[in-house]
């Protein structure tokens, strides 16, 4: 599955009529920068503001959740896009939040296609390539936004599954918070992880120039994890942002069998009545 478009790629296509260039920048809680701020400072030439930490659903008490279709379709439109339009998200963020971006665009059936920019805009300013400043503002497009069923995981699924273990389930958080050593950034937040689950922190997919790894090494990193690559799988994390690289990547390996837990760590950690462990898996 093709997933990943280069920077070269990308600079080539600038300008075309029917591509859509998103910036999906998100940080962590407490983080001390402004995503918006930053891409009104400097974006792919072209690229308009996703501005994905907004867009969730505003009925629902846990961060980040899927927004209902209405609410898509009204944002994906103000953003410019069309049912023909070619997305490629990108992101300038430590959480490579792009993969929740190209999987939301997906998730809806947006476009013809959504890719993730490989490499993000960090790769993009190392090559020395264009940007510019202020915020776009797109016409309006027409794309419809609906959800596809049967992709994403409720807590319900995941309760069920800590029982049965029908499915893998797969944490992208970093390591101290996996095994509650670390405390999470949100306050009251229990601390541990899913009963059963395993850890790859998503930082471990990427190269050193912000691309994400391939082939055998990417493989090499799920089965060291103690998951296997072909099964099924639900990816997790804090709030739904980072289990979405564990999909990309588990897809990019041929896997069509990976659902996401859109409440991630957020959800479950926030419940009392969930069961929780602790230490390494």
């Amino acid at each position: 599955m093709t997933i990943f478009l280069s920077t070269a790629d990308l600079a080539a296509q600038l300008g075309q009529p029917d591509l859509v260039i998103l910036d999906a920048s998100l940080f962590l809680p407490g983080t001390p920068r402004d995503p918006r701020a930053e891409y009104e400072a400097a974006h792919i030439p072209g690229a308009v503001f996703l501005d994905l930490p907004t867009l969730n659903d505003p009925a629902d008490p846990t961060p980040g959740m899927l927004p209902p279709d209405n609410l898509m379709t009204q944002r994906v439109q103000a953003l410019g896009i069309h049912p023909d339009s070619r997305i490629v998200v990108y992101d300038n963020s430590p959480t490579h939040s792009a993969a929740r971006g190209w999987w939301m665009m997906r998730l809806y059936g947006l476009g013809q296609s959504a890719m993730i920019l490989d490499g993000g805009l960090p790769k993009w300013l190392a090559e020395g390539r264009p940007t510019q400043s202020g915020a776009a503002t797109p016409a309006p497009g027409t794309a419809i936004a609906r959800r596809a069923a049967g992709q994403v995981r409720t807590k319900a699924d995941l309760i069920a599954n800590v029982a049965s273990g029908a499915e893998q389930v797969l944490d992208a958080r970093g390591a101290g918070r996996f095994t509650g050593q670390e405390a999470e950034p949100r306050p009251g937040m229990a601390s541990g992880h899913i009963p059963g689950s395993r850890n790859l922190p998503s930082s471990a997919l990427f190269n050193p120039d912000n691309s994400m790894k391939a082939g055998d090494e990417l493989r090499a990193l799920f089965e060291g994890a103690g998951i296997d690559p072909a099964a099924p799988v639900i990816t997790t994390c804090g709030s739904g942002v980072t289990a979405a690289i564990l999909l990309a990547g588990l897809e990019t390996l041929g896997n069509d069998a990976v659902t996401l837990y859109d409440g991630s760590w957020s959800e479950w950690g926030f419940d009392p009545a969930t069961p929780k462990a602790a230490g390494a898996a």
